[in-house]
């Protein structure tokens, strides 16, 4: 029984977006120093989806999958046949790589269910996988759910690091030691990193010489900043047979509430990924998966404006953190920033608790990412520009105040 117990106690939902509403303040009290900080709360723990409304047409697109009744409520596990067709051929023209709709892609409830079944399908008591820290995470936690030993890879992400992106020699040792799976996010979540090309073609060469599963979740490789290249695995020339790339329209495109997500690759990681979400949840929400069809289908120059308003709230934040001496990383992509905390006479992870509550801030913190980075928080800043940049200086007054 404690083994199972410490199962799922490694799963900590505490820090989920959401899950604040759980922790209280009455073993705080002591702690606290001065008054509350006025101010509108924001949640930094997730997207702001009325600040950035969801992708044009999916409402319209949504209801009309509703009208279309329990042919569209009642799909195949892997996802509307038509939808999943349509997907393929624009998910292929991304990346770069030729998806097939029948037997390479499954449409999954949310990134987060793709991320699950992934990892469901490769990673059995023992299996050991190199992961990047820090980096999203889940990854770690499902690991160890499934009963899998965790091959740390060092990720280096400050400005002032010499070169960003992981350790290549820690990885390939991690290979050479019988990593036999690699799962990571690029743009890495929380840092904001992209790994260069020829980080993603060593990745590729290193996985496909020890014969490893990849996972990369690509979620935010829609929203690069100052024309950041990207280089997507799959289309290397050199890539392992077993790969899989999860995607979605969560967070760019603010679909949150969709819960969409797809995963595609190897038809016979697929095959398993079916087989596990029937059990799990028979399919992703059929209703929703009609948005889906608004995805990549974007009215001109929407996506331009997402990223210039997005980059334009990064660069506010960076200003306030770098002038208040908090070291934070420019993240090349994504929605986080990742700033690191001075010494403080409280835990970091109490720290974030009386942020929430002197404040109205929430954040996420560091230890969810990483061992080592215990000390610094995760913001998404797509939000409000104006309540965000408010935010941001109650966090720098909280700092101060509880400064060591």
């Amino acid at each position: 029984m404690n083994d199972l117990n410490d199962k799922f106690a490694n799963l900590g939902a505490e820090n989920a977006p959401g899950q604040e509403v759980r922790q209280g303040a009455d073993d705080l009290k002591s702690l606290m120093r001065g008054d509350v900080l006025p101010g509108t709360p924001v949640d930094f723990s997730h997207g702001d989806v009325d600040a950035f409304a969801p992708t044009p047409g999916a409402r319209e697109a949504w209801e009309d999958g509703f009208g279309r009744g329990g042919s569209q409520a009642y799909t195949e596990y892997r996802g509307d046949a038509a939808i999943r067709d349509a997907l393929a051929h624009r998910l292929a023209a991304f990346t770069g790589a030729p998806v097939d709709p029948v037997d390479e892609l499954i449409i999954t409830p949310g990134t987060q269910g793709a991320l699950f079944l992934a990892l469901g399908a490769v990673v059995d008591q023992g299996t050991k996988v190199a992961i990047m820290e820090p980096d999203y995470f889940a990854n770690r936690k499902l690991v160890r759910f499934f009963g899998g030993e965790i091959m740390p890879v060092t990720l280096s992400y400050q400005d002032t690091s010499d070169e960003t992106g992981p350790d290549m020699a820690e990885l390939e040792a991690a290979f050479r030691d019988g990593a036999k799976v690699l799962v990571f996010s690029t743009p890495n979540n929380p840092t904001g990193v992209v790994f260069s090309k020829e980080t993603i073609t060593r990745i590729a060469a290193l996985a496909a010489e020890h014969g490893a599963t990849v996972i990369v979740d690509q979620l935010y490789s829609r929203l690069l900043y100052d024309g950041e290249p990207y280089t997507h695995l799959r289309a290397c020339g050199t890539r392992p047979d077993n790969l899989i790339t999860i995607m979605g329209p969560s967070k760019t495109e603010s679909l949150s509430g969709f819960r969409l997500g797809v995963a595609f690759g190897a038809a016979h990681l697929i095959e398993r990924m079916e087989k596990l979400q029937a059990i799990v949840s028979l399919r992703a929400a059929g209703y929703s998966q009609a948005a889906l069809t608004t995805w990549f289908a974007e009215p001109d120059g929407w996506l331009a404006d997402r990223i210039a308003q997005h980059q334009a709230i990064r660069d506010d934040l960076l200003a306030i953190f770098r002038q208040a001496g908090l070291p934070t990383a420019t993240p090349q992509a994504g929605s986080y920033l990742f700033p690191q905390l001075p010494e403080l006479v409280v835990a970091p992870e109490t720290f974030v608790r009386l942020l929430r509550i002197q404040s109205g801030v929430t954040v996420t913190p560091g230890s969810e990412f990483a061992p080592h980075t215990a000390s610094s928080v995760r913001l998404n800043f797509s939000q409000d520009r104006t309540a965000a940049v408010a935010a941001a200086h109650r966090i720098v007054e909280m700092v101060e105040r509880y400064r060591a």
